[in-house]
């Protein structure tokens, strides 16, 4: 019983990554090498997210700390209704474990393995956000565009035929613990974004003392935008 309950709270906390908020500024990154012009860029990032009908989100990393039970992988799509459906994969008593997740209403509902029917949870009670709040415009996950610091240019890379610009970057863990509870709130996290020509975002790599008492862990998190809207209901 007490996994069947642990796990579905571990999705939605986890779904917070994907990702991180925040209120602070980061045009602050300008220090003689174009701070400016990157925040600028990443807050176009952040408008093209925030009026896109539909978000794709992708989130893992290649391990968790031994003897953690953490977020492996998830992977979803939603709206700024919010509404969020995806599958998540954790790590817990070195076994993995995915789940179908779903939110909307103010509700998450959650289905393991070990459950064969989606089943309501409170993310509240175990502090862990709603998954669906990351999407919302106000507050959700691309809140840490615009909320890094110390933002410097970091090269460029290839992804197919497109050539990204990487910016580098610190978000404050005060900002990452309102997504993930765990992430220790008085420590920096390193994020470096990729953006392509038109400004859109590729993706963001975090990396920072996610889980107490254990390494620093990096999460890849991409977020693709669709002009096709998306209908999420309550299973």
């Amino acid at each position: 019983m007490r996994t069947r309950h642990l796990l579905p709270a571990l999705l939605a906390a986890g779904l917070l990554l994907s990702g991180c908020t925040g209120s602070s500024d980061s045009s602050d990154g300008s220090d003689g090498g174009g701070g400016g012009d990157l925040a600028t860029r990443l807050a176009d990032a952040k408008t093209t997210l925030d009026t896109a009908e539909t978000i794709d989100i992708s989130l893992s990393t290649k391990s968790v700390p031994d003897g953690v039970t953490g977020l492996l992988s998830a992977t979803g799509k939603g709206n700024h209704s919010p509404a969020f459906e995806g599958k998540v994969t954790v790590v817990t008593g070195g076994a993995s474990l995915g789940a179908d997740v779903v939110a909307t209403g103010g509700t998450v509902y959650a289905k393991t393995g070990f459950t064969p029917d989606f089943a309501p949870i409170d993310p509240a009670d175990l502090k862990a956000p709603d998954p669906a709040a990351l999407l919302q415009v106000d507050g959700g996950i691309t809140s840490i565009l615009t909320s890094t610091e110390d933002l410097a240019e970091d090269g460029q890379s290839r992804d197919g035929q497109d050539v990204l610009t990487s910016i580098k970057g610190t978000l404050p863990g005060s900002v990452v613990a309102t997504i993930i509870p765990s992430a220790a709130a008085d420590q920096d996290f390193a994020v470096t974004y990729r953006l392509d020509d038109d400004d859109q975002l590729r993706d963001a790599t975090i990396s920072g003392p996610f889980y107490p008492g254990g390494d620093k862990v990096t999460y890849t998190v991409s977020l693709e935008t669709s002009d096709t809207p998306v209908t999420i209901t309550a299973p």
